[in-house]
């Protein structure tokens, strides 16, 4: 009989049996007032004896999570557990799952070095259009600074936005964009909007990895699409589609993180097709549009928002500290998101709408992103080549924006690098966190403006070489 988790790390069969059901109980796979499998059939399931299920759920009925009804059997307890998200994964990748990068990239020290998080450092944001912004804002009249905000957004933001997604010809009048907190609040609307618990999604395979998370609280499954240099893998897409009667499909637009890869032509008319004939919605996540050269490619573009919800933010370009992005969609669409965001969040921020509307009109934020990419480009050539030496190579190498989406040797594990790099105040971000197949486990994401410091290359180096790489020259 194979051994379970609780019995490798030292524990008891007991112990197994009852982190095993506080697992379920914690992600609602067995909900308030839920009948638990039988002893026997417990029993059977976990291969252990009666005698062992009928001990582990007595001590589970002692801690009060369970409660035995004679004659029937046990029961959860109410209320509902609180939802548990690190619950629902097997516990031994715990360490590198999507949770824990964005936990330990999130809450570190200054001494800590991130190469795997996602956004720039702050002295490479909009600093001094920031100040600005504070600035004539602090002059504004009290309802700037105090009021909600109207329920679609300030309208004078979203005509910006109008004008801005024209420039990629994508046709939306101001009445058709949302305001949110966050491309993360928009994909979370557009999910309560959509989906339905057991839903299926898709997602590029690699995609980014709070898509993971944010889908599992939603409570659907979700299928990786293999992702290539020009889009998704079409065949694959067109698989997933017919196998899984998919609802809606998740993805980047313009640079597409993990990989840096750009959408072609080509693939975005398949792509949509296949859509269309499986009646399948888009979301189409552009926070990356202003670290193009020249612009790819867009869904929305291309299906006039007919089945594509159109979304970004401002967090990587001006300011993660105020938190604003949109929705675009067809007008129907909108009207009922409208409702979704009064119900979840009543009004949205009318101040870090108002500082992004100054941040984003200002007469520099041009010339600032101008030179961020500048910045970017030189950072991705100065990557590539620190870490030729180590035998790491570029899956491929992007044309514009931050991440470098990178081959490690043959036979070495990321999410071990990673633990291992964390303990000299590392933090990497490993593939199989992108990948919702798991078969990443040799990549690693490296964001090249976070990449500056020499002391993240000989970290790498030395967690490489029980694997035989020589550090570097």
């Amino acid at each position: 009989m194979a051994r379970n988790p609780a019995q490798t790390s030292g524990g008891t069969r007991i112990d197994a049996v009852m982190d095993a059901v506080r697992a379920r109980i914690h992600a609602r796979q067995f909900p308030s007032g839920a009948r638990l499998p039988s002893v026997r059939a417990q029993a059977r399931a976990m291969g252990v004896s009666v005698s062992t299920i009928v001990e582990a759920y007595e001590r589970l009925a002692a801690e009060g999570l369970i409660r035995a009804r004679p004659g029937s059997g046990f029961y959860v307890c109410g209320p509902a557990a609180p939802l548990a998200l690190a619950q629902m994964e097997p516990q031994l990748e715990r360490e590198v799952d999507p949770l824990w990068i964005s936990r330990h990239a999130l809450d570190v020290g200054p001494e800590v070095l991130r190469p795997g998080c996602g956004w720039l450092p702050a002295s490479w944001m909009h600093e001094a259009g920031i100040r600005r912004a504070l600035r004539q804002l602090a002059r504004a009249n009290a309802p700037a600074l105090a009021d909600y905000a109207p329920p679609l957004g300030l309208p004078a933001l979203r005509q910006v936005l109008a004008r801005r997604m024209a420039g990629n010809g994508i046709e939306a009048a101001p009445e058709q964009i949302l305001l949110t907190d966050s491309s993360t609040q928009a994909i979370d609307l557009i999910c309560r909007f959509l989906l339905e618990p057991g839903d299926t999604v898709l997602v590029d395979d690699p995609c980014y990895f709070n898509f993971h998370a944010l889908l599992k609280a939603h409570r659907v499954q979700a299928i990786g699409v293999p992702y290539t240099p020009h889009g998704p893998d079409i065949a694959a897409f067109e698989a997933a589609a017919l196998a899984h009667a998919p609802r809606l499909y998740i993805t980047n637009a313009a640079i597409h993180n993990p990989t840096g890869a750009t959408l072609s032509p080509v693939t975005a008319h398949r792509l949509l097709q296949l859509a269309e004939r499986a009646d399948i919605a888009i979301v189409e996540d552009d926070i990356y549009a202003d670290f193009e050269h020249s612009p790819s490619p867009r869904l929305a573009a291309f299906d006039g928002l007919a089945r594509v919800l159109h979304i970004g933010s401002f967090s990587k370009t001006l300011s993660a500290a105020a938190r604003c992005g949109y929705i675009a969609a067809r007008p129907e669409w909108v009207e009922s998101l409208v409702d979704l965001k009064i119900a979840t969040s009543f009004g949205g921020s009318q101040l870090a709408a108002e500082l992004t509307l100054v941040a984003l009109t200002d007469s520099g934020y041009r010339k600032h992103m101008e030179q961020v990419r500048l910045r970017l480009a030189s950072a991705m050539t100065q990557v590539v080549k620190q870490l030729a030496p180590l035998g790491i190579t570029p899956w491929l190498e992007p044309q514009a924006g931050m991440f470098l989406w990178a081959r490690l040797p043959e036979g070495m594990d990321a999410a071990h690098l990673a633990r291992t790099c964390l303990k000299e105040d590392v933090v990497l971000a490993p593939g199989n966190a992108f990948s919702q197949a798991g078969t990443a486990s040799g990549f690693l994401r490296f964001n090249v403006a976070q990449s500056q410091d020499e002391r993240i290359f000989r970290v790498l180096a030395r967690a490489m070489e029980p694997y035989g790489s020589a550090p570097p020259s």
